[in-house]
């Protein structure tokens, strides 16, 4: 096991016991977000720590074995070596399972999604195209026992779609289809073309996690200045001479909220609250709708033709997907929604890439 790999391992376990003892602690029980904060943590650390301690035992009967080896007793000797090597081979196995246990996992991964299709360069036949792609697209999620909701679409003038948005419901469909946004080419004689010639049309894909509703704003006191003034303006005698307006400013973003039109300062304050948990919330919705928007644009690139992640050429029966220098001749199956094929090696590769990182 790499060294970098080991470390990671041995500090994700450290931290799994660590949390452990902290959540038999008084302290600890006394507080419920606190206690609930780190209960989600062991949980998730919990697979990692368990299958770690196990490969360690393993490597502990290797040990063991390894002086078995040295034994005068030659059937012994012959018994620990194949046990050894049984050992070598589940040590290998744990390994590779551990190291993708490590990858950071993607927040949205089991997030429905929203799938955007889009005919771009080669008009009536990128539209008949774009509607090929839906349907390959809904018969595998119907294989995976997933939900196809149509919310909008624009048909083309000679079938297929101008452009057309599902939302894609089950668990794991934006980790599974993620990696499908982006160019799709298509080169094929169009059921338009008199002559026969071979065409090449594109259409855009985009998968969008569907991100989860904004849930109203936990405000951590300490993050809050709250000041008070008096108030300005009309209210007679009472508002000049009390402290009765309030001023909160939230620290991490800077938001200033004000109020000065109750005359007790306690109502001041719970409406000032409430301005503030409002604009907070506004501000969150507003920055996923950002990030929503700039993964489009991220994802799906101008439709040019040369952009192409993915190239479908029926004559010829082949799918090849660019990213990955991935040749199949099972185009039939494919555009039928056997997309597995395709989807795992994709996966395998952003693994890869993610434990390049790691070590």
């Amino acid at each position: 096991m790499k060294d970098s790999i080991r470390r990671n391992l041995e500090r994700l376990l450290d931290r799994y016991v660590e949390i452990g003892r902290l959540l038999s602690d008084a302290g600890v029980l006394a507080r419920p977000d606190r206690f609930r904060e780190l209960s989600v943590e062991y949980a998730r650390l919990e697979p990692v720590a368990r299958r770690f301690d196990a490969f360690l035992a393993l490597e502990r009967e290797r040990e063991a074995l390894a002086g078995m080896a040295d034994d005068d007793d030659p059937d012994l000797r012959g018994l620990a070596e194949e046990e050894e090597r049984g050992l070598e081979k589940r040590l290998a196995a744990e390994e590779d399972e551990l190291a993708l246990l490590l990858i950071p996992k993607d927040p949205h991964d089991d997030s429905n999604i929203f799938l955007e299709i889009r005919a771009a360069a080669g008009g009536d036949e990128a539209a008949i195209f774009a509607g090929d792609l839906l349907r390959m697209y809904a018969r595998y999620a119907e294989s995976q026992g997933w939900k196809v909701e149509l919310l909008s679409a624009n048909p083309g003038e000679h079938g297929g779609y101008r452009e057309v948005v599902c939302r894609v419901v089950g668990r794991g469909a934006y980790s599974r289809l993620k990696f499908e946004s982006g160019t799709h080419r298509v080169q094929r004689v169009p059921a338009t073309e008199a002559q026969g010639r071979i065409h090449t049309s594109t259409c855009t894909v985009a998968i969008l996690p569907e991100l989860d509703e904004v849930e109203e704003t936990a405000i951590n006191p300490a993050e809050l200045r709250i000041d008070t003034y008096r108030s300005s303006g009309a209210g007679g005698q009472h508002v000049n001479k009390t402290d009765s307006a309030v001023r909160i400013t939230h620290l991490p973003t800077g938001t200033v909220v004000e109020c000065q039109d109750e005359r007790s300062q306690h109502k001041n304050r719970a409406r000032a609250l409430s301005l503030l948990q409002a604009r907070l919330v506004g501000a969150e919705r507003e920055r996923q709708q950002t990030e929503q928007a700039r993964a489009r644009r991220l994802q799906v690139g101008t439709g040019d033709r040369s952009e192409r992640i993915r190239t479908y050429n029926f004559p010829q029966g082949r799918m090849t997907d660019h990213r990955i220098d991935l040749t199949l001749y099972r185009l039939d199956d494919i555009v039928n929604g056997r997309l597995d094929e395709v989807i795992g090696p994709l996966t395998r590769e952003h693994q890869a890439q993610e434990l390049a990182q790691l070590t």
